[in-house]
């Protein structure tokens, strides 16, 4: 197989659903040899397995994204059984609803737990072995339109993404001499697992989320993961620090 991430090495966490699953399918289509951590070990074979036999590279890694030593482990694995990383996609997250008011102390850490220091230890370890690989390379981080717009009833989910985009910048400041770039996704609605749980448990509130998407509709996974496949390639090279909309213009 070859194509645009042809031979590149990749992490990705949060790859056996949703996003993660469909930009893990599409790099290994593209040619890259995939590097999948998230916690559902059997699901996590699964997928791995899955791409194998449709052609592709992938090694699953189980991997808890909140803890340091696993995912320094994951980028280890990586650069051990491929010699090398070349990118990620730090994309795993999610966590429970709440305004400030509601919010309990111990949903608080859990959700920045997930959803920023799980970026924050990625970037930690990821960025060290792309620059000791050589030749550049890139890393996409999954922020979130609660990166860069309030929501009342996601109070601990909005403070983590917003984090996410201003450490998606201080990383890619840091590493601009190198070669390496780093980016984050401003992903609006977009047709996942836990998209279809909203839908299934509560029609009306779907219905009241689509009403405010101009488009009138949900994104898709793999369209997600075509414009991740770009950043992670080299036509991207001098694309950022950037915090890039794929929102269904949500927040134009």
């Amino acid at each position: 197989m070859s194509g645009r991430l042809d031979s590149k090495v990749l992490v990705v966490t949060g790859g056996t659903q949703g996003m993660g699953l469909a930009f893990a399918r599409r790099a290994a289509a593209e040619g890259a040899r995939v590097v999948i951590g998230a916690r559902d070990k059997d699901r996590g074979e699964q997928v791995a397995g899955e791409i194998r036999n449709a052609g592709g590279n992938a090694l699953f890694v189980p991997t808890d994204v909140t803890v340091e030593e696993e995912m320094a482990r994951l980028v280890d694995t990586a650069v051990s059984e491929f010699g090398r990383l070349d990118g990620a996609f730090n994309n795993a997250g999610g966590g429970p609803m709440g305004s400030v008011r509601e919010t309990g102390s111990d949903n608080w850490h859990q959700s920045l737990a997930l959803n920023l220091t799980s970026v924050f230890y990625g970037l930690k370890y990821e960025l060290p072995a792309i620059i000791a690989s050589g030749g550049g390379g890139a890393v996409v981080n999954n922020a979130s339109v609660s990166g860069v717009k309030g929501d009342a009833t996601q109070a601990a989910y909005n403070a983590a993404k917003h984090g996410v985009i201003g450490l998606t910048r201080s990383a890619a400041l840091d590493v601009a001499g190198s070669g390496v770039r780093v980016n984050a996704l401003v992903t609006g609605l977009i047709d996942t697992p836990l998209w279809q749980g909203v839908v299934s448990r509560d029609p009306s509130a779907a219905q009241r989320y689509l009403s405010v998407q101009p488009t009138g509709r949900a994104g898709t996974s793999d369209e997600v993961a075509a414009l991740t496949t770009f950043l992670l390639g080299d036509e991207s090279a001098f694309i950022t620090g950037a915090a890039i909309a794929i929102d269904g213009a949500l927040t134009a």
